[in-house]
């Protein structure tokens, strides 16, 4: 990872040198303060003091150059509007070269108020980095302490910063401005009459991306988009926007969201019916399980060569997905002539080894721009919630029974041949509407500039961008080993080149929320995998309504997703929501096993709801974090962050999985408590590793 002091130092404007925050005096200061501290020279109120007024003076110096910029952007603005009025008024009426002169003097000042932008952005992240820097030091909260007593305060340059009033005057003059001199085929309409249709101008588009990145605070799409975990760098270079554009092409998009949504939809379809295909076969209708899990089992392993094979191409990877989804799905669907259960696992191995998922994310990180980088990812998880719905509720729909050419279609066999069709549908349309973009192979071991390079941590909103506390931990430990040097070695700004090297990687607060990831997944695995055979024995439920029962879980996604990120991320900080949502999962849980009492459909809908919904708030706030706190090196490469987690909810669902199987020897009467014991275990062991995580660090 590059020192942020060299970025800085790098991204600099040279005529805006001065003005910049000194990130390298405010380094040395927490360096000094603390050796002050150990030796007993200087008493913490002191430190406290000190380090508060060189702040300010550094916010001061910003927030009056910011000033002094936009005087100088509006009394350009000013002058360029007498000069239209002046062309408007003269004897011959306006003349095309000197509007089409006027109109490019207009963007010029459009794109140096990009570069003011860029001026805010930068410095505030060197602000929320050396505030940070400070709190893990000293082991002090102060980043609470110094926004409280600013960010309100009647005469605030802190909010100057954030809330940048005048910016918003000046883009409101632009885009009124720019839309005046526009070719209006003799309507007389202003902005102000179609505020539905916005000026259509890139400089006035690369603005609004600019303004939100700093503006943005947390709302439904970002929450989703985060819930993707599509991992992005700092500071996205002024190139990668264009670079971008070349590569976008909204059909490969929705082709890659295809592929996202069909997977879930193969992956949950057979649920409600494995129990019973299984029992058909002559097996036991607990070795559901490993039907289930055999699409996970395959999936370890081809989320890491789709990951490598996306190096080097996005098309070729999603037809041989597809290829080996058909073949996976036809087998599936065979087994039931056939009678035999290995056709059957060997199916599914083959579906799980078709996971395109990696590809899919890197799709939406590389090929994307950066201004509806977040629509997309949103899209992704959208994809996945709804195909999670899907697979179960169309499992519903196919209960019905007939024999072609001494082939079963039944609702065992039924979801194979279902899946097989639409992904032959679906690879007739990739072969003839994809457009491979222009990939430049990436080794791994090479420094490079990724395309991914979103500011994910400014799109979470630079509203409050100090109000981070314990519970956003960014990786600073990269940061933290360049404190005294701003040259970083070669080595570290390399992207892992294996899961080891990107292990070593994973921060303590990292580590731990790849535990949450594994227990949510375990336990949401768990209770889906096993719904068929427990309502099955307890409630005599048929498939259908073991169906309903599944889609209507899979329904509560995006609703979750929406209030929690529309409205209680931005009533709490995350890290309550976080240990609240690990409370609540326990809960449902422990109400989920069968005791003395007897076992009640009112008890198992409502334990599974709480424990389902629970783990979907868990899931996108661990994943909202987990998205801001890896290592940049791991926003790239084969062995990236979305691998990484995609690799421990991957191992759990297999665990899982086969935690079904193995008890099912025990007799179905004993399965439910003994698969929740797990479940049980491992979520209180996540809730004390979070509680000891966060508390140890302040």
């Amino acid at each position: 990872m590059v020192a942020f002091g060299k970025k800085l130092k790098e991204r600099q404007i040279q005529e805006w040198q001065g003005y910049y925050i000194n990130y390298k005096l405010m380094k040395k200061r927490v360096k000094h303060y603390a050796q002050q501290i150990e030796l007993g020279t200087q008493d913490r109120r002191h430190v406290l003091k000190d380090f508060s007024r060189t702040l300010d003076n550094q916010i001061e110096k910003i927030v009056l150059f910011l000033l002094e910029q936009q005087g100088t952007l509006a009394s350009r603005i000013a002058k360029l509007g007498e000069q239209s009025d002046a062309i408007q008024e003269g004897p011959e009426g306006p003349e095309f070269s000197k509007i089409s002169e006027l109109r490019e003097a207009y963007r010029a000042v459009g794109q140096d108020l990009l570069r003011l932008l860029f001026f805010v952005e930068i410095n505030a992240v060197g602000l929320r980095k050396i505030l940070k820097k400070f709190d893990k030091r000293f082991r002090y909260r102060f980043t609470d302490y110094y926004v409280k007593t600013r960010a309100n305060h009647p005469y605030s340059q802190l909010q100057q910063v954030f809330r940048h009033v005048g910016v918003g005057a000046v883009v409101g003059a632009l885009s009124r401005n720019l839309h005046e001199l526009q070719d209006r085929q003799g309507s007389y309409l202003s902005i102000y009459d179609e505020p539905t249709l916005p000026l259509q101008d890139p400089v006035i588009d690369s603005i609004r991306a600019a303004v939100d990145r700093l503006t943005h605070s947390t709302n439904f799409l970002n929450f989703l988009g985060q819930h993707a975990l599509i991992m992005q760098e700092e500071l996205p270079a002024p190139a990668d926007e264009h670079v971008d554009e070349e590569r976008y092409h909204f059909i490969s998009l929705l082709l890659n969201l295809a592929n996202t949504f069909l997977y879930m939809v193969n992956t949950y379809i057979i649920v409600p019916t494995a129990d019973d295909y299984s029992m058909s076969l002559g097996a036991a209708p607990t070795v559901c399980g490993i039907v289930i899990g055999a699409m996970a089992v395959a999936q370890v392993f081809s989320s890491v060569y789709f990951s490598a094979w996306s190096n080097r191409s996005y098309f070729r990877p999603l037809v041989f997905s597809s290829i080996v989804l058909f073949l996976g799905n036809m087998m599936y669907a065979l087994a039931y002539d056939l009678n035999s259960i290995w056709i059957l696992l060997i199916g599914r191995l083959c579906c799980g080894f078709g996971s395109a998922r990696a590809v899919n994310r890197r799709y939406i990180s590389d090929c994307v721009p950066l201004k509806i980088r977040m629509q997309a990812s949103a899209g992704f998880v959208s994809a996945s919630a709804l195909g999670m719905a899907c697979g179960p509720a169309l499992a519903g729909l196919l209960q019905i029974k007939f024999k072609l050419y001494k082939l079963t279609f039944n609702q065992d066999t039924l979801p194979g041949w279902v899946m097989a069709v639409a992904w032959l549908i679906y690879l007739l349309w990739l072969s003839i509407t994809f457009k491979e973009p222009s990939h430049d192979i990436e080794d791994d071991n090479i420094p490079h500039q990724s395309n991914a390079a979103e500011n994910n941590e400014l799109e979470k909103g630079l509203q409050q961008p100090l109000l981070i506390s314990s519970e956003d931990k960014v990786d600073e430990d990269a940061d933290q080993d360049n404190d005294d040097s701003e040259e970083a070695p070669e080595e570290s700004r390399l992207a892992a080149n294996s899961i080891g090297s990107a292990y070593r990687l994973l921060t303590p607060s990292v580590k731990v929320q790849l535990l949450i990831y594994f227990m949510l997944k375990y336990a949401m695995e768990i209770l889906l995998s096993e719904s068929s055979v427990i309502t099955t024995y307890y409630f005599h439920w048929t498939t259908s309504t073991v169906s309903i029962f599944l889609a209507c879980l899979g329904l509560t996604v995006l609703p979750v997703n929406i209030v929690v990120g529309s409205y209680i991320s931005n009533m709490f900080e995350d890290r309550q929501i976080l240990l609240v949502s690990e409370i609540m999962v326990l809960l449902g849980i422990l109400f989920s096993f069968h005791t003395i009492f007897p076992y009640s459909q009112p008890q198992y809908i409502c334990s599974g709801l709480v424990m389902f919904v629970s783990a979907e708030v868990l899931e996108g706030v661990n994943l909202s974090l987990l998205s801001r706190v890896m290592s940049s090196r791991l926003s790239r490469g084969t062995y990236n962050g979305g691998l990484l987690s995609t690799e421990a909810g991957t191992i759990a669902r297999v665990i899982a999985d086969a935690t079904i199987t193995l008890a099912g020897y025990v007799g179905v009467s004993k399965l439910l408590n003994i698969t929740l014991l797990p479940s049980l275990f491992i979520c209180i062991a996540s809730i004390v590793a979070t509680c000891y995580t966060y508390n140890s660090l302040y």
